[in-house]
């Protein structure tokens, strides 16, 4: 059975260019990113996400992100709850400057020496609840901390269609289905840990696969069987091409 990247938290800043708290944010990121956490975490660009970013919003939605926004207007917070899952944790650097009783930063793209420390602060804090969070299990299926030891959860992610931009080894796979492209999590995983577990191509397996995409991805109502039917074409065509007949 194929394994699952490593649980990794994503980081994903607000980056505004209106408030220094913005530079404050991506600069904070950057730092743990690349120096203080570089193995445990990897990067959400909030832009992309928000525009749509199918690999950005997947890893968000079964892996744990921390939010860094600069102004409570919480804007990577909410952003993340909306398009994908509820943020592990959430920093405001406004609200972290006060509580650290640090002058408010001053400068957009040059930060000043309150600036400096306020992205020391805040680089501080992440990594500490990166640490926090990694010590916690996870549940990929349900996105969320479970207070148990974790069950095996379904493997369900890696592919050798496209992954996403994020670096965070989460896979997306494109179908068609009624004449309408549809993009997939973990589809092409899925498929290859049927192979593996030698499932037939049969109706009786085009509804496990059913029951199993849905676990990681959105399936509208009425849709059930579309899907299957989609689901077991795949599988169809995944089997030809690893038995090279």
């Amino acid at each position: 059975m194929v394994d699952l990247p490593k649980k990794k938290v994503g980081i994903i800043a607000c980056s505004g260019e209106e408030l220094p708290e913005g530079t404050v944010t991506r600069l904070a990121a950057l730092h743990v990113l690349e120096q203080l956490r570089p193995g445990e975490t990897v990067t959400i660009c909030l832009p992309l996400f928000l525009a749509g970013g199918e690999g950005d919003r997947a890893f968000a939605r079964f892996y744990p992100t921390i939010t860094i926004d600069g102004c409570p207007l919480r804007c990577a917070a909410h952003g993340t709850e909306l398009y994908s899952n509820k943020p592990a944790a959430s920093i405001v650097i406004s609200e972290l400057v006060a509580k650290n009783g640090l002058q408010p930063p001053q400068g957009k793209r040059r930060l000043d020496e309150a600036g400096r420390q306020a992205v020391e602060a805040a680089s501080t804090q992440i990594a500490d609840l990166v640490d926090e969070i990694l010590e916690k299990p996870w549940s990929r299926r349900q996105g969320d901390f479970i207070e148990t030891a974790p069950a095996p959860d379904i493997t369900s992610q890696g592919s050798t269609e496209e992954t996403c931009s994020c670096g965070s080894g989460i896979p997306v796979r494109k179908v068609l289905i009624n004449n309408q492209e549809v993009i997939l999590t973990g589809l092409s995983l899925i498929l290859e840990q049927f192979f593996q577990e030698g499932k037939p191509p049969t109706e009786e397996t085009a509804r496990e696969l059913f029951e199993t995409v849905k676990i990681y991805n959105r399936v509208p109502d009425g849709a059930e069987e579309s899907y299957t039917s989609t689901l077991l074409q795949e599988y169809r065509a995944f089997l030809v091409k690893e038995r090279g007949s």
